[in-house]
This record gives structure tokens, C-alpha cells and sequence, in this order.
């Protein structure tokens, strides 16, 4: 349950909203998604360089790389190693991943896409039944045909052929000696492995003895080796990424994939065709600020840049982090969820609207936006676009089963980095000592609505649109603060509060992610159980909200650049940390 935020936050909830309400109206209430505690944290101040993960170990990884003048890009493949072994439900080797990097030396920030790729032999009737109808996301999700080509361990190798600066070998260690000695399962992960234990951990022989090694979840403090593993991480820091694309890791994966029930198709050309692609950053101009997030196949990008435009009209500073600004928020949100639904894909297969960031369209589409009530479910806009061709609504969400980590390295290079296997544990398959992604399941089940296809229908080697939004923002040419998080579609929401919180509410790091939030998808308003979500709930719902109270389970890892500091926050809904010099 959540049950405080960090003393400053609370005192400016309180401020507003004076007296709380005990309880929140029955029609508000959810079910919670998993119960999640936050603590007390305060942000931490460093000098020369910072790591922020999603665990302990990741985080102490990249610091010791870090430690001994490696750059971020160094520290980006030890963390993710590590995460692949302490937090296997939200990323690994077996997912993809999206990178912005800074280079310090030339001021160059540049975008790295290493989401998977679907089958070079799929079609739009990938995910249809014999009888024509979409088959549904739960079905789909466990067993071999959800699974894509892996892009994280390319995007790794990518990265570090580009900005590394350490011994390429050297960075396999810290995981190496993990997955061969072990490490304690924390509450968390065990809390994880029990909930998803019957649906995509049991059905399978290697999963099951893995994570259920007596019939039942991981207990808290148990010890776990993963030898498998790190013969898979001794064989790819031998063998180089061939391992996986094209040797003997991908023969595993292919043998992995051919489940009884749900069978893939993958072959072997789909994993020696994959390739990172680096990929122009999508900017934006906010206010004195310009935010930069990945651009497609990620939404992420486009939709938090939508959203804080759509915003900026509006005197945020002045409102403070109050129900009249949350609503403001939802709002703007709607907007950015209805055009993200029509036109955001894979652009190698979907032309996208140049129009979809320009500043005009936006300023016309904002002033939509009424302050005293809600617009209710908001129509897609029609951006300046030299094509008239429209597609139908795609209205699937991304699952959670994602993770962010934040680099800030010696020299003043940078990596905002989200990666994931989507959904908790993935399609439930392991390969290699890792578990394998459920990512085609982020395309639309269905290829076409109405006769119009679906921009992000299934397509041979297409990447399915994602949510996530690794992101820098810049003032003066220069950044000033990196942020990100997990979270499904709902990372877009995430981000946009931390920005806000940051850049209109000037807010420390931890107090900006410590605020309660408010997610709107364009649909039902989601407010964050915690002790004042009834009356911030109460608040939208006399704007006209539908409002669902329900866990809202961010890990946002934020680093802000303030003078000579580095200031480094953790989400405190999960078990990351700040680690610097």
C-alpha cells in the first residue's frame, strides 16, 4: 500500500488540499495490481559520476565500473547484465531495449533502437483464430509465438562499440560472478514469481524448476545460482553477439520457441537479418527546456512530447502539484493517447505524420482543453501530414514487465536507457539461463478495424510499438536532467510527472517521484492508492473523471545536472538506488 511520500511532498499535498478525506468513494475503487511500500527516501548528491537501477546490484555494478573510469556506455552493459539475473521479470538479454546517448566530448546526443523484430514470415493474420477473430492477450501471451527477436544484447554491443572505453570482457564479470555464486531473492522478485506462478512460470519444465524449485515461489533471502547462465554470458563475451545471432544461443531460443501449445515461427534468418538501428531523437521545445525521447517504434517520444506541449499553455508552476494541474495533465494526456492509438508504429513500415510535434496542431489541439472539465474520450487530431491516409484506432496497451536505469559517467556522458521482455516474466519460455520476451503481443491483435488496417499491425519484421520513453532534456544545449521508467503504456504518464514536477514544479528528483499519480490513457482516470488519493479523486471526479484508485507501481530513475552536482533519485514503489562517487 502506499502510505507516505517524502516529507516536502507531503507538505505541498497537504497545502492543497487541506483537510484529506479517510476513504475514497466505492465507485472509485480498483483492485490493486500489486501492493507496493514506499519509503522515506531523500535523493543523492553526487560529483562526478552516477548510476540509477532498479536493484542494488545492478546499480553497485555500473558504479564499479564508473568507479574505474569506464564510461556510461561501459556501466549501461554491466547494469544490464546484473538486472537480466536480480529483476528477471522486467529484462534481460531475451528483450529489447531503447537508448539516448550524450557524448560529452562532441555534444551529440543520439537515439539507439533495439526493440525486437517479428518473424520475417509473419502477416497481419498472425494473432487471428481459425475463425477469423482476434485471439485474446492473455492466450497469447504464454508459449512460443509471442516471443520476438531478442535486440537488448545487440544494443549492449552497439553501445559499447561506439562510446565504450573499458575491456569489452570485463564487463561480463559482475554478472558472471553473480549467477555462478549466487545472490538473495528479494521480497519483491519472490512477491512477483508467487503472483505469475500459475499462469506463465509453471507451464514450463525449466521455468518451473527455476523459480518454483519445490512446488512453490522463491521465498525472501533464498539463495539462487543460475550456472546455465553464465555459461551463456562466458560463451557470448567468448564467442562475441554471434552467439545469439546466428550460434548457438539462437538454435536454444529456436528449440525453446516450439511450444506444443502456441508454437512460434522464428527461424534462424530472423536472428542473423536483426540489426540495432540508431534512429533520429525526437525533441521538443518546453518552455526554456528541450525534451528528447526516443522516437519510433517507440510512442514514448512522440506521446510525452505531445503532452508537455499540450501543457505548456497552461500556468503549471503556479498551480502546483493540485488537482486543477492532475487535470490538466489527464487531459493533455487524452489528447496524446487518441493520436497516439491512429498513427504511432514502426515508421520503417508506417509513414508517420511530420505534424504530429508541430507546434501550431498543438497549440490549436490544446486549446481543447477545458480547465473546469473533462473532455471525455478525445477524438485522434489531424496533424499537417502530405499523406491523407488515415488507419483505424489501435487501442492495446503495453503490460508492465519493463526497467530504466540512468548513467551519468566522468567525462559527462550520458545513457537514459528503458529495456524490457514486456510482460512480467516474459512469455514464460527460458533459453540460455534467460527468460524470453512476450513482445509480439505489443502489436494489435487485430490487423484492421472498419476495413482501414491498423498502423501497428503484425508485419514480417516489423518492431511493435512500444511505451517506452528514455529521456534527456537540455537547457542551453546542454542536459539537464535524464529520466525514465517501466510501467507499460503507462510509462508515458510516469514521465510526464516527473518532467513536470522537475522543470514547471522545481521539485527535488526524489520529491518529483514520489508524487502520487494520475494516469489517463484516454479512458477511466487512474489515481494512485495512497492516503490522499480519495481526495484527489473526489477533486477529478466533481472535473467529470471516471476514477479508478489502484497501484500505480513507476520506477522512475531520475538524475538531474544542477551547477557541478549530480542528483540522483530512485522510485521508491520498487527497490532501485542512486549510486555515485
Amino acid at each position: 500500500m502506499l502510505n507516505h511520500f517524502s516529507a516536502a511532498c507531503a507538505a505541498l499535498f497537504v497545502s492543497v488540499f487541506g483537510t484529506l478525506i479517510s476513504a475514497p468513494p466505492a465507485a472509485a475503487q480498483d483492485q490493486p495490481e500489486h501492493t507496493t511500500e514506499i519509503t522515506e527516501r531523500r535523493s543523492v548528491t553526487a560529483r562526478s559520476y552516477m548510476v540509477v537501477a532498479a536493484n542494488p546490484l545492478a546499480a553497485e555494478a555500473g558504479r564499479a565500473v564508473l568507479a574505474k573510469g569506464g564510461s556510461a556506455a561501459d556501466a549501461a552493459f554491466a547494469v544490464q547484465l546484473v538486472l537480466n539475473l536480480v529483476e528477471p521479470q522486467s529484462s534481460g538479454l531475451g528483450g529489447g531495449a531503447f537508448a539516448l546517448h550524450w557524448e560529452a566530448e562532441t555534444q551529440t546526443l543520439s537515439s539507439w533502437d533495439g526493440r525486437e523484430t517479428a518473424p520475417l514470415a509473419a502477416g497481419p493474420r498472425y494473432w487471428l483464430t481459425e475463425d477469423g477473430t482476434p485471439i485474446s492477450w492473455r492466450k497469447a501471451v504464454v508459449g512460443g509465438r509471442s516471443v520476438g527477436v531478442p535486440g537488448t544484447l545487440a544494443l549492449l554491443e552497439e553501445l559499447h562499440k561506439h562510446f565504450g572505453k573499458s575491456p569489452r570482457a570485463d564487463l561480463f564479470e559482475p554478472a558472471i560472478a553473480l549467477a555462478t555464486d549466487g545472490f538473495s531473492v528479494s521480497p519483491r522478485l519472490s512477491a512477483l514469481i508467487d503472483s505469475f506462478k500459475g499462469w506463465n512460470l509453471a507451464p514450463f519444465a525449466e521455468t518451473r524448476a527455476y523459480f518454483l524449485p519445490d512446488g512453490h515461489a522463491l521465498r525472501p533471502g533464498a539463495w539462487l545460482k543460475n550456472p546455465t547462465f553464465a555459461e551463456t554470458l562466458a560463451a557470448i563475451r567468448d564467442q562475441g553477439p554471434g552467439y545469439l545471432y546466428g550460434g548457438a544461443l539462437a538454435e536454444a531460443i529456436l528449440a525453446a520457441t516450439r511450444t506444443p501449445k502456441n508454437p512460434g515461427i522464428l527461424e534462424m534468418a530472423d536472428f542473423t537479418a536483426y540489426a540495432v538501428k540508431p534512429r533520429p531523437p525526437v525533441c521538443v521545445a518546453y518552455r526554456s527546456y528541450r525534451i528528447c525521447g526516443m522516437g519510433p517504434p517507440s510512442s514514448g517520444g512522440l506521446t510525452v512530447g505531445q503532452i508537455m506541449k499540450l501543457l505548456e499553455p497552461f500556468d503549471l508552476a503556479a498551480m502546483g502539484p493540485s488537482p486543477q494541474a492532475y487535470h490538466l495533465i489527464a487531459e493533455a494526456s487524452r489528447l496524446g493517447f487518441a493520436d497516439r492509438a491512429l498513427y504511432m508504429a514502426d515508421a520503417d513500415f508506417v509513414a508517420m505524420p511530420e505534424g504530429l510535434l508541430n507546434p501550431t496542431y498543438l497549440a490549436e489541439r490544446s486549446q481543447s482543453i477545458d480547465p473546469a472539465k473533462t473532455m471525455g474520450k478525445a477524438r485522434p487530431g489531424t496533424p499537417p501530414w502530405k499523406e491523407g491516409r488515415l488507419y483505424a484506432p489501435d487501442q492495446s496497451l503495453n503490460r508492465p514487465g519493463t526497467s530504466h536505469f540512468s548513467i551519468v559517467d566522468s567525462a559527462g556522458n550520458m545513457i537514459s536507457m528503458t529495456t524490457t521482455i514486456e510482460t512480467g516474466f516474459g512469455s514464460g519460455l527460458m533459453a540460455g539461463g534467460m527468460l524470453l520476451n512476450n513482445e509480439l503481443t505489443d502489436f494489435s491483435l487485430a490487423p484492421a478495424h472498419d476495413g482501414r488496417p491498423i498502423a501497428n499491425r503484425v508485419e514480417g519484421g516489423k518492431r511493435p510499438r512500444s511505451s517506452m520513453a528514455p529521456t534527456i532534456v537540455f537547457q542551453g544545449g546542454l542536459p539537464v536532467l535524464l529520466t525514465g521508467s517501466p510501467g507499460g503504456s503507462r510509462i508515458i504518464s510516469y514521465v510526464v510527472l516527473s518532467l513536470v514536477g522537475v522543470l514547471d514544479w522545481g521539485l527535488d528528483p526524489q520529491a518529483a517521484i514520489d508524487l502520487p499519480h494520475v494516469v489517463n490513457r484516454n479512458g477511466a482516470t487512474d489515481v494512485e492508492r495512497s492516503d490522499h488519493a480519495a481526495a484527489l479523486a473526489l477533486a477529478l471526479g466533481a472535473r467529470g473523471h471516471d476514477v479508478k484508485i489502484r497501484d500505480l507501481n513507476s520506477g522512475l530513475h531520475v538524475i538531474q545536472l544542477r551547477g557541478d552536482d549530480l542528483i540522483g533519485a530512485a522510485d521508491p514503489r520498487r527497490e532501485g538506488i542512486a549510486l555515485g562517487d
